[in-house]
């Protein structure tokens, strides 16, 4: 029988007036603005759709502003009945993927990750980290690239996002160096990301930490639908362990590719990427040709959707 996974980007996916369209057509999403702006106590729906790159840019800012688009996106398909079978987010996404199965109520959530964002870029000065793609090498490779330039400071994978595309991050130096040793092991291109600070690595434990405090303040719940955990690839077992999965998250690698296939070995041959972007959905394709991606950005691809759905 088809089964269906509800997917959620994570940083780099915004721009922007993402959701924009959604929200000038459902009041239940725009609603999810208003409601994001009230927890967060600034206009966030302001700065969304008429706001500029770099303050959206800014990780204290872009985290909540992903999560609220994404929920926002989400409730056209709610309001169709649409379910999943499991859930899951790359890195912030991995919140949207806990509203959604009901552990965290929304207004927690954004909170949780404006903190979040503070706590990561906090805890490595900007000019310090950086993260690069590396393309084309297997994940040995690419561990040992990392192995093998830790002579110049912290590198470690940090996203498993597909076969032949990881993440490295740590000390600019040092990844500059693991990069230069992929790319003589015969890497297709690496590519030095935009970002403000070295996600998913060691350097990161301090923000990890403090995140765990605040966590440890709010309420979680039951999960309604599993959601599959970046930190190991598989299906949260219980609400004790979404804390600790989701404070670990900081500073340890996003096995993203793993999540994808746990899913598909439990039958899901339909992905429906929610929110800004379509990012994961060729994650998903380069991982397994053979099931279905669609998305839900704007009201084309949401018209798309629902009527690939119809279809069965």
């Amino acid at each position: 029988m088809s089964k269906t996974a509800f997917i959620f980007p994570g940083q780099g996916a915004q721009y922007v007036g993402m959701a924009r369209e959604i929200c000038s057509q459902y009041p239940e999403s725009a609603r999810v603005f208003n409601e994001a702006s009230e927890a967060l106590g600034f206009d966030i729906g302001d700065m969304v759709f008429n706001g500029d790159e770099d303050t959206l840019k800014i990780t204290e800012n872009t985290q909540p502003a992903i999560v609220t688009a994404s929920i926002a996106c989400l409730q056209p398909l709610l309001a169709e009945g649409i379910k999943a079978d499991f859930t899951a987010g790359l890195s912030l996404g991995e919140y949207a993927a806990h509203v959604y199965s009901g552990t965290f109520l929304f207004a927690d959530a954004v909170r949780l990750l404006r903190k979040r964002g503070k706590f990561m870029q906090e805890a490595v000065p900007v000019g310090v980290g950086s993260m690069t793609a590396i393309i084309g090498l297997s994940r040995e490779q690419v561990l040992d690239a990392c192995a093998m330039a830790r002579e110049e400071g912290v590198v470690e994978p940090a996203n498993f996002n597909c076969p032949g595309q990881i993440v490295i991050s740590g000390e600019a130096k040092a990844v500059e160096k693991a990069a230069a040793i992929a790319a003589e092991m015969g890497a297709k291109r690496t590519v030095p990301l935009a970002v403000s600070a070295p996600f998913h690595c060691s350097l990161l434990v301090s923000a990890g930490e403090k995140l765990k405090a605040e966590l440890d303040k709010v309420d979680v719940h039951e999960m309604k639908v599993p959601v599959v955990a970046n930190v190991n690839g598989e299906i949260v077992p219980s609400v004790d362990y979404v804390r600790e999965s989701l404070y670990k998250q900081v500073s340890n690698p996003v096995l993203w590719e793993d999540c994808v296939r746990t899913m598909i070995g439990k039958g899901v041959d339909t992905f429906i990427e929610i929110g800004p972007g379509k990012v994961l959905s060729g994650f998903v394709k380069k991982t397994d040709k053979n099931v279905r991606t669609l998305n839900v950005e704007d009201i084309t691809s949401l018209e798309n959707t629902l009527r690939e759905l119809a279809k069965g």
